[in-house]
């Protein structure tokens, strides 16, 4: 997911037959851009996949990538410019209102669609968030082009069109969609799909500051707090280093303590496969897979799980995967780095048990000498 390609790929078959000259309007559409998502202050780490994504894109178009910056005047949107040129954008639209404090639907999407207008870009991206699912879907509506959601892998044919990739009839085939007619050619991405580049020290260059004008009576939508949504072990398991998930293997849903004490010792996090959710036994903010949470742990502990193509997916960028499970010829087999053909039961006390030996201070302490 998300691998550099040297070569662009040549144009589809049979798309050069559906492809009409692009409307005369729509020629002078250059540039890549990327919105970078503002969540509480803070810039979405979506956001710096997507601007490394665009780096390549970008370079193979030969035009210039652009991070796109909405919110309100102050430090959190005068840091997001500065990160957005330490992610090697060459230039940043901002939008600075106090109508963009918050998110809602109407203001954003009235700015970005004004962005788009006047500075005509052929790329958009967004992250497939909460936020970028909605603001990406009203923003293309409102402009009449096309939106290939949720994308897995992003590329530009020979031709010079996005090649935007994403999985179809239940994650068992992957598609390739383009946007022929119509620019921007609009895509989202979800977390953790793109490596995260590297940051550099780039300093701040060209920052263009759009007036735009939206009175608060035009917005339907008021903002009148924020309420805490009461879980006391929510998942951040997008950005885990340390991932255990289990499946039906596991038997019973008072063995998924079996995950949490191992996730404990080694000091990660826990998921599960989507039928774990289903049965109840998980909240749906701890699926890994095609409709849960993509992740790119160092290590991906796979307890019980079979490892359909929907599962591998979400964890297929993971640097180790280690798998277990009874069934010797189980699809996780095929694309685990390390197998292990046990019952997960019986292995993952004596797992834990082992990691506890092994950090135990006394030998951590043997280990340093």
């Amino acid at each position: 997911m998300g691998t550099r390609k040297s070569k662009a790929p040549p144009p589809a078959q049979g798309r050069a037959s559906m492809k009409k000259d692009l409307p005369e309007q729509f020629r002078d559409y250059r540039h890549v851009w990327v919105f970078m998502e503002l969540e509480r202050g803070q810039v979405h780490p979506v956001s710096f996949e997507l601007l490394g994504e665009g780096r390549r894109l970008a370079d193979q178009l030969g035009v210039q990538l652009a991070g796109v910056i909405l919110g309100p005047p102050g430090d959190p949107t005068s840091h997001a410019v500065t990160e957005a040129f330490a992610y090697d954008a060459d230039l940043v639209y901002l939008v600075e209102e106090p109508l963009l404090t918050d998110y809602r639907n109407e203001p954003f999407t009235n700015a970005l669609t004004d962005l788009v207008i006047t500075y005509k870009p052929e790329v958009l991206l967004l992250g497939a968030t909460t936020l970028g699912r909605d603001l990406a879907g009203s923003v293309a509506t409102t402009l009449l082009t096309g939106l290939t959601a949720d994308c897995t892998g992003l590329d530009v044919d020979a031709d010079g069109s996005l090649a935007a990739t994403r999985p179809t009839f239940g994650g068992s085939l992957l598609c390739t969609i383009y946007t022929l007619n119509c620019r921007p050619q609009m895509a989202t991405v979800r977390p953790r799909v793109m490596p995260m580049p590297q940051r550099s020290n780039k300093p701040i260059g060209r920052v263009i500051r759009h007036d735009w004008g939206m009175a608060e009576e035009e917005i339907v939508t008021k903002v009148l707090g924020f309420l805490s949504d009461g879980q006391s072990e929510k998942a951040n398991l997008a950005y885990a280093d340390v991932v255990v998930a289990g499946g039906l293997g596991l038997g019973a849903a008072d063995n998924l303590l079996l995950l949490k004490n191992l996730a404990r010792t080694i000091g990660g996090d826990y998921g599960c496969s989507r039928p774990l959710v289903q049965k109840g036994w998980m909240p749906f903010d701890r699926q890994i897979g095609q409709t849960g949470k993509t992740i790119r742990p160092k290590l991906y502990i796979a307890a019980g799980i079979s490892g359909a193509v929907q599962h591998r997916v979400g964890v297929e960028g993971a640097d180790l995967i280690v798998a277990i499970n009874t069934d010797p010829n189980a699809p996780i087999f095929d694309f685990a780095h390390v197998g292990v053909v046990a019952d997960a039961i019986s292995f993952l006390p004596t797992l834990a048990e082992a990691f506890t030996r092994r950090l135990a201070p006394a030998n951590r302490l043997r280990l340093v000498n």
